[in-house]
């Protein structure tokens, strides 16, 4: 592990991913316990909804692999969990070979994870160096839910966390002491009103990729705080694209960027790719071949979009 080293003491990791693992939605459905501080759910009376989600999810894989991405797909660890569907909540992988395994709020969640996904993956012949455990901090009241969690400027080792019941200020700088990033900690809600429902997950207001990111700066209450954050991303030299509240509500910062040997593209949902006005697709497009996805039962079931679905893999390949 990084130790006591700072973000400015340490090289730049790999910002977009050449590969990604998804997990297959096989016990889809609305999860009573995470809608408590997600926003974005709804409970939709529909006996049809695993099939409907399965074949989103399907459409999902094959847009990956029609654009040349890696892609890994693996069953859920438990075939009954609801929210198996976005991984990236309970692990992540860094360029230097890093896995880290998450503390996550509810219990149903906790079910997801599999604890030996990292020799799993070397069976696969992908590389982990080192694998960084903080499930425990469960014990404590602590939760941390990955790269829903934080979004990370990984070259300047940046890492952009709105606090919620799923994201706790003690765990992100813990975790960014562990890997050598600096935290950037603020509040964001529903509404923008410093009394509103907290966003539940970072990754719905904002995305980072190579050389651009997305923000829904009205989210955040605190002007201070929305300083701060804006002026973070202006020091990186990305362009900064802004969202209104509604575009954020229709995922539009949840998507992601990725590359492969036939361009780079910008993965998001049908949703959210609607909501983006055209001057805002031209400037996006500059970095990369808007890809939109249909995925409208995972989006109001599971309350999360196209970019809670894909796990960037960043471990090398084994020689």
């Amino acid at each position: 592990m990084q130790g006591d080293a700072t973000a400015e003491d340490l090289p730049p990791l790999e910002q977009v991913a050449s590969r990604v693992i998804v997990v297959r939605p096989t016990g889809f459905g609305f999860d009573p316990g995470t809608a408590a501080s997600n926003g974005f759910q709804w409970d939709l009376a529909d006996p049809d909804l695993v099939r409907k989600a399965g074949k989103e999810f399907d459409a999902l894989v094959k847009a990956l692999q029609d654009r040349g991405i890696g892609t890994t797909v693996l069953d859920p660890a438990d075939p009954a969990t609801p929210d198996a569907v976005f991984p990236n909540n309970w692990f992540s992988t860094d360029s230097e070979g890093r896995m880290v395994y998450y503390p996550m709020a509810t219990a149903s969640r906790r079910r997801e994870r599999d604890l030996g996904l990292h020799r799993k993956l070397k069976d696969m012949g992908f590389a982990s160096t080192d694998v960084l455990d903080v499930t425990h901090w469960e014990a404590d009241g602590q939760a941390l839910e990955g790269t829903g969690s934080l979004v990370l400027d990984r070259t300047r080792r940046t890492a952009y966390a709105a606090l919620s019941p799923r994201t706790t200020k003690e765990a992100v700088e813990a975790w960014c002491h562990e890997l050598g990033f600096k935290p950037l900690t603020f509040t964001a809600t529903m509404d923008g009103k410093a009394d509103g429902q907290r966003i539940y997950h970072t990754n719905v207001l904002m995305t980072i990729g190579g050389g651009f990111a997305v923000l829904c700066a009205a989210c955040i209450p605190d002007l201070n705080e929305r300083h701060r954050v804006a002026a973070g991303l202006a020091s990186s030299g990305k362009e900064l694209v802004q969202l209104s509240m509604g575009q954020m509500r229709d995922f539009a910062a949840n998507i992601l960027q990725l590359r492969s040997g036939k361009g780079n593209f910008i993965f998001m949902s049908e949703r959210a790719f609607k909501a983006f006005d055209a001057a805002q697709i031209h400037r996006l497009g500059r970095y990369g071949e808007p890809v939109p996805v249909a995925v409208p039962t995972i989006e109001a079931v599971g309350g999360g979009s196209i970019r809670c679905m894909l796990a960037e893999n960043f471990l090398p390949l084994r020689p």
